[in-house]
C-alpha cells in the first residue's frame, strides 16, 4: 500500500462539480492499494500517517503531527500510485489491486483514520475527481507499507 502525503493549508475534492470532501490545515493522503495488501498494511499506514511529525512547532521545526495540531485529513483513492513506467511510454497498472480488493481496503483505511480524534473527509472511490490542494511548504512524503 502506498500513500502520497501532502501537508496542506486547505484542500477539497469535487465530483461532477460538487464538493464531496473539504479540509482546512492538515494532510491530503492519496492512497494506492496493491493486490497483495492486507489489513496489516491498512493499520500500519493509518497509524504512521496520523503520528507523522511534519508540522512545524513554535521553533519552526517539523516536530508536530496532525493529531498535535488538530489537523484534518482528506483521503483519496489513487490507483495510479502503482504505475509502472519502466517500459514504453504508457504506464502499466498490473500491481494495482482490482476494485473488488482495493475498495474494502481503502474503506478500512478511512475507518482506521476515523478511529483517531481527527476530522477525515474522502473523495469517491473509483470516481473521476478534481482535487484542489494548497500545498504547505511544500511538504510531500511517500510512504510504502512494503518498507515497514
Amino acid at each position: 500500500m502506498r500513500a502520497l502525503i501532502q501537508r496542506v493549508s486547505h484542500a477539497r475534492v469535487l465530483i461532477d462539480g460538487k464538493t464531496v470532501g473539504r479540509i482546512d490545515k492538515g494532510l491530503v493522503v492519496l492512497l494506492g492499494v496493491a493486490s497483495r495488501d492486507t489489513a496489516d498494511d491498512v493499520k500500519y499506514l493509518a497509524e504512521k500517517i496520523v503520528h507523522l511529525r511534519i508540522f512545524e512547532d513554535a521553533e519552526g521545526k517539523m516536530n508536530l503531527s496532525a493529531l498535535d495540531i488538530n489537523g484534518e485529513i482528506l483521503a483519496i483513492s489513487q490507483f495510479t500510485l502503482y504505475a509502472d513506467c519502466r517500459r514504453g511510454r504508457r504506464p502499466g497498472f498490473a500491481d494495482a489491486a482490482k476494485p473488488e480488493i482495493a475498495q474494502p481496503l481503502y474503506e478500512g483505511f478511512v475507518s482506521a483514520l476515523k478511529a483517531y480524534p481527527i476530522k477525515v473527509e474522502t473523495g469517491g472511490f473509483g470516481a473521476q475527481m478534481m482535487v484542489e490542494i494548497l500545498n504547505d511548504g511544500p511538504v510531500t512524503i511517500m510512504l510504502d507499507s512494503d518498507e515497514k
